[in-house]
């Protein structure tokens, strides 16, 4: 039995791909998240085979949220489903451990190819994927400036949470939150806590 975790934000995505993967012979969806510390504390609870992960979901994001569980259950297959269509964000989820990438407006002809191969202990990235990786090998140096840690910091200060709730929800102390934040501030030459919610939303750190 090949056991799967659906985290996506949008009721409509995890309604629809629960019949398609169940209707596959010893495939069986077991834990469905909403954002990407439930997508952490479900994969903790079930230990899935397979995680099938929005990038955009709320609180952690998909960079965030696969390098974390990748870190605790390093054998959990992660394939990152979106809309985003980016050669660097590409490379930021293959350096936190994803191992296939499909886009949502592929999924129809790519989201089952894509759980077998996992399933087969191979990773999937269809061509023009691997056109984009080879890309973003070439520009590595325009990756953001920010770290991962940096990144889920700033997503969740543009959705609004305090230094308190972002150390809870990322099980770190408020003073290494505001470490970060101080961090991503200096680095990207930010004055402002308005001026890192503008860098949150136009570079697709947060969604509106």
């Amino acid at each position: 039995m090949t056991r799967i975790l659906i985290a996506d934000d949008h009721d409509i995505v995890r309604v629809g791909l629960r019949p398609v993967l169940e209707a596959r012979p010893g495939w069986e969806v077991v834990a469905e998240a909403k954002n990407g510390k439930e997508a952490i504390i479900k994969a903790m609870a079930t230990k899935p085979d397979i995680i099938i992960m929005d990038y955009s979901l709320p609180m952690m994001n998909g960079v965030e949220a696969t390098y974390q569980i990748h870190k605790r259950l390093p054998n959990v297959s992660i394939m990152v489903l979106t809309i985003h269509d980016s050669d660097v964000l590409i490379g930021q989820l293959l350096d936190a451990g994803a191992r296939a990438y499909v886009l949502k407006s592929d999924a129809n002809r790519h989201l089952v190819a894509a759980v077998e191969s996992l399933v087969q202990g191979r990773p999937f990235f269809n061509g023009h994927v691997s056109e984009q990786l080879l890309e973003w090998a070439r520009r590595r140096e325009k990756k953001s400036p920010l770290s991962s840690r940096e990144q889920a910091v700033v997503q969740l200060i543009a959705e609004g949470h305090s230094n308190k709730e972002m150390a809870a929800i990322l099980s770190l102390s408020v003073k290494t939150v505001e470490s970060h934040r101080a961090t991503a501030r200096q680095k990207l030459n930010l004055t402002s806590t308005a001026a890192l919610v503008r860098y949150a939303f136009r570079n697709k750190l947060a969604e509106l």
